[in-house]
């Protein structure tokens, strides 16, 4: 019998193979990028020691004044560290932080790549210290782009391996993993290649595809 041999390829390659293309299509989707800009301010907290998990190119981070996080794909921690933040190689699940020690943590369209969604929120619980806070922002897998990015997922040079979710599915791992819900955020509302000027945003969820989470540790 002939074995088969099966590569696995790991999440951040196409990260490192397309970074300029990353970066450039926030630079190409300006309206898009700003309105989701609003959406963060809206739920981090403008205090206190933050770090970003999955902090890609520093493109948010540079925007929201965030100095440090972690990022696994080589050619995004240089991007960011070009752009002055202290970045270290590390993903969701084994965070290089000590306990109780971290006022929030933020995660911006990083959650659909995560090996182990539930091992990721307890870790994170551990840094943060009490009532700190957990920022989630994804694209709402029940929202007209998440249904769009689900269906070309094959075709997208980045979420191939993504696995998106809904915003109720996360409330609910929120919870259980220790965590309260404090607010919920959503714009992005239309078809992207419409949108013309910077959104408004909305509280709650179901109009928007670019949805944020704030939910607090217990």
């Amino acid at each position: 019998m002939i074995k088969k041999t099966i590569t696995i390829m790991p999440k951040t390659i196409p990260f490192d193979n397309y970074s300029d293309e990353y970066e450039n299509w926030f630079v190409k989707n300006p309206y898009i990028f700003q309105s989701e800009l609003e959406a963060l301010k809206k739920a981090i907290p403008n205090f206190g020691d933050g770090i970003e998990i999955g902090i890609g190119s520093g493109i948010f981070a540079e925007q929201l004044g965030i100095k440090e996080g972690v990022e696994p794909s080589e050619a995004m921690r240089l991007k960011a560290v070009e752009k002055g933040i202290d970045v270290v190689n590390g993903v969701a699940e084994n965070l290089p932080y000590a306990n109780n020690s971290k006022d929030f943590a933020l995660m911006i369209t990083s959650i659909c790549f995560v090996d182990n969604i539930n091992k990721s929120f307890k870790e994170i619980n551990r840094v943060l210290k009490r009532n700190g806070r957990l920022i989630i922002a994804f694209v709402d897998k029940d929202s007209p782009v998440g249904k769009m990015y689900s269906k070309n997922k094959d075709k997208s040079l980045f979420y191939k391996d993504a696995i998106f979710r809904g915003t109720e599915e996360l409330y609910e791992i929120l919870k259980m993993e220790e965590f309260t819900l404090e607010n919920t955020y959503q714009t992005i509302i239309g078809e992207m290649d419409e949108i013309s000027k910077i959104q408004d945003v909305k509280s709650g969820y179901g109009q928007g595809s670019f949805v944020v989470i704030e939910a607090k540790k217990k």
